[in-house]
C-alpha cells in the first residue's frame, strides 16, 4: 500500500480554507490498501474516541482509491454448532472524504466536487441523465427520460427486498443447522 501525508499550515495553506492557515490543512492518499479488523476493534474505538476537550478542526481531505477493508466477527457464539458469521469485505474504488471549517466530513466520489454529500446525510442519490443517454437506442426504446427515476426507485426497492430474502435464507439455514449440523441444501 502507498500512504502520502502532507501538512500544510501559514499563509500558503489559505488555498483550501481559511481555517487552514492556522490550524493548517491535511491532504492525505491511501492507494491499494487492504486491512482485516475484528468488530471487537471497532466496538472498542468510542471511549479511545471520547475527550473532555473539544479538538480544534483541521481541515482535511483523505483521499483513498483501490481499499480493501474485511470486518470479522469474533464475538463468542451463541450456539456452539453454528459455522459462524461470514465476514464484511467494504470494496472502494475511489472516494474522498473532506472535512471542512464547519468540522462536517463530506464523501465525494472521484473528485467530482459537485457530488459532494455530508457524511451524516443517507440521501438517495439520483443517477445522471447520462446513464441513460448511454444504453442502446434499441433498449430504450419507447422509455421516456421521466420513467428512469421511477424505475430506479423500483429497482432500489428490489434490491432491499433480494438483500431481506437472502439475510431470512441465511438466518434459517443457520438455525436448522444449529439442529442438525451434518443438513445441506
Amino acid at each position: 500500500p502507498e500512504v502520502c501525508l502532507r501538512l500544510e499550515v501559514g499563509p500558503n495553506a489559505a488555498v483550501h480554507s481559511p481555517l487552514a492557515v492556522q490550524n493548517g490543512f491535511l491532504r492525505m492518499l491511501v492507494h491499494s490498501y487492504t486491512a482485516e479488523f475484528f468488530m471487537s476493534f471497532l466496538t472498542n474505538l468510542g471511549p479511545f474516541l471520547e475527550d473532555e476537550i473539544i479538538p480544534e478542526v483541521i481541515p482535511m481531505e483523505i483521499e483513498v482509491v483501490d481499499g480493501k477493508i474485511t470486518l470479522k466477527d469474533d464475538s463468542p457464539r451463541v450456539y456452539p454448532t453454528s459455522p459462524g458469521p461470514v465476514p464484511i469485505t467494504l470494496a472502494v474504488d475511489h472516494v474522498i472524504v473532506k472535512r471542512r471549517d464547519d468540522g462536517v466530513f463530506y464523501l465525494t466520489e472521484e473528485g467530482s466536487p459537485k457530488q459532494e454529500k455530508p457524511v451524516s446525510g443517507l440521501e438517495e442519490e439520483k443517477a445522471p441523465a447520462e446513464c441513460v443517454l448511454a444504453a442502446p437506442a434499441a433498449g430504450t426504446r419507447g422509455l421516456q427520460l421521466k420513467e428512469v427515476p421511477e424505475l430506479q426507485r423500483e429497482l432500489q426497492t428490489m434490491k432491499i427486498a433480494l438483500a431481506e430474502a437472502n439475510m431470512d435464507k441465511a438466518r434459517l439455514l443457520q438455525e436448522i443447522r444449529k439442529y442438525n449440523p451434518l443438513f445441506q441444501l
